[in-house]
């Protein structure tokens, strides 16, 4: 823990993010028992330990702001030793700086100079977040009619250690899932109407979870009929995704039903290839079954599927995610995302840490090569990164990836992350933003979180999104 003393509110935010960098715990106090003592000023801060006080100038060509982020970085990266990918980047959307710095006709030279001027990032980084930000340029909206749709399924086989979304498991709810699917067949018919009254161009339509394929073959044929009717057909969808998630919830039937209903991409989700480790985080499968779905799903035409894998699941270190990369290579899918692990507040591995029950997570370098270890594996199946995003509290301070064959980007999933189109949520939980591109504002509608509740409120609530949607569509 970092007990950090300051003489006012200024930066305190900054100060926190460039801490936590550092410390697994950060304290702001007002006593005497502090480890260090900031004094923010026009020209300079200082910076003091016990009775050492250290005084750095400011850099003129930067923002006060940057300058004490930059300060502080340098300052604790010499008391601790650390250093991090990232530099002082905390936000979640790098890409975003480098989609602006072009926008404004910088070079590649200057925009890596930027980034290790402003912000301390490694090289590697750099590179990283030009080459995602020159494929998402392509992909990203510029038209106010054109609107994507994300809808959720709240359910999940099992609940995964690391999960803090509000998804429960099918089995705890199997006597309100008939009712919840109900309501979302309400949201979807009436969001269709609206959508066709403003003459609503759909781009993408994006089925995800929780997993969507959880529920049982009636009701998951009803609900992508419902979907197929109401947003793809006679609708010039660009792409229709459908994130099945769980090997443990596939089966022949289900994937039938997708080829049926047009689907064009489809998520398989081992996180990892380790089966104790999947015991550990609470997954219901093994590596077999991953295999044999992913196979069947080949032999069943599917010709665009993604593989999700997690970097720094608990007790997995090198020898575990090489194992993991080399049975993905002789599966071949057409794109691969690429997530670190994620300490999440409401999750059973974050209380778990809190009780001090051992769960050991790789150190930040040896994190570092388990990432370098995806890199390879992406650049063998002949994969380009073509987004990305960044989470708080994520192990190592690295970064989630996706990976894809040209051509066969999630268009979805660039336009969720740079948050430049409208996106209507349906479900529970399920998010909508919508954006004024002419003011460069976003707005959001957040859906309920219960199930129950949004189940009972359903009519009410579509009522007042539609309200909500009308703000930018009157």
């Amino acid at each position: 823990m970092a007990k950090i003393k300051v003489a006012d509110e200024k930066f305190k935010y900054e100060i926190y993010n460039v801490f936590h960098l550092f410390y697994d715990e950060v304290k702001f106090v007002n006593d005497s028992k502090y480890d260090y003592k900031l004094v923010v000023k026009m020209d300079s801060i200082e910076v003091s330990q016990g009775s050492i006080c250290e005084i750095y100038k400011y850099e003129k060509e930067l923002t006060e702001k940057e300058n004490v982020k930059k300060i502080l970085y340098r300052h604790l990266s010499k008391v601790t030793g650390k250093n991090f990918p990232w530099g002082t980047l905390v936000g979640i959307r790098p890409t975003k700086i480098v989609l602006r710095l072009l926008k404004d006709g910088k070079t590649t030279e200057q925009i890596k100079k930027y980034f290790k001027h402003h912000s301390l990032t490694r090289e590697d980084k750099i590179n990283l977040c030009i080459d995602v930000a020159k494929i998402e340029k392509t992909f990203v909206n510029k038209k106010s009619k054109s609107i994507s749709i994300y809808i959720g399924m709240p359910f999940c086989p099992t609940r995964c250690l690391y999960c803090s979304f509000i998804s429960d498991t099918i089995k705890n709810c199997k006597n309100i899932v008939e009712d919840y699917l109900k309501a979302m067949y309400y949201e979807m018919d009436r969001i269709a109407e609206y959508i066709k009254s403003k003459n609503l161009n759909i781009e993408c339509v994006y089925f995800g979870g929780g997993t969507p394929t959880s529920i049982d073959n009636y009701q998951f044929h009803d609900t992508m009929m419902k979907i197929y009717n109401n947003f793809i057909v006679n609708n010039n969808v660009k792409e229709f995704t459908v994130e099945c998630g769980r090997p443990d919830s596939i089966n022949e039937r289900k994937l039938n039903i997708l080829k049926k209903f047009k689907v064009q991409r489809i998520s398989i989700n081992p996180q990892t290839m380790n089966d104790s480790t999947l015991k550990l985080i609470g997954r219901g499968h093994n590596s077999k079954d991953m295999i044999d779905k992913f196979k069947l799903a080949r032999n069943l035409g599917f010709n665009n599927i993604n593989v999700d894998i997690i970097v720094g699941l608990p007790g997995e270190n090198l020898k575990e995610i090489k194992y993991t990369c080399n049975e993905i290579l002789q599966l071949s899918p057409e794109s691969l995302t690429v997530h670190g692990m994620s300490l999440k507040r409401g999750s059973k591995l974050h209380q778990n840490i809190l009780n001090n029950i051992e769960m050991k997570i790789a150190s930040t370098d040896e994190l570092d090569k388990m990432y370098n270890e995806t890199v390879k594996l992406s650049r063998k199946l002949n994969l380009k990164p073509y987004y990305m995003y960044r989470q708080k509290n994520m192990v190592g301070h690295m970064e989630n990836v996706g990976y894809s064959i040209p051509g066969k980007e999630c268009i979805y999933n660039v336009e969720m992350i740079e948050e430049r189109q409208t996106i209507i949520g349906i479900g529970a939980n399920a998010v909508s933003k919508i954006i004024f591109l002419d003011e460069n504002r976003l707005e959001r509608f957040p859906n309920l979180k219960d199930i129950r509740e949004y189940t009972k409120r359903i009519e009410e609530k579509v009522k007042s999104k539609i309200e909500f949607l009308n703000e930018l569509y009157s």
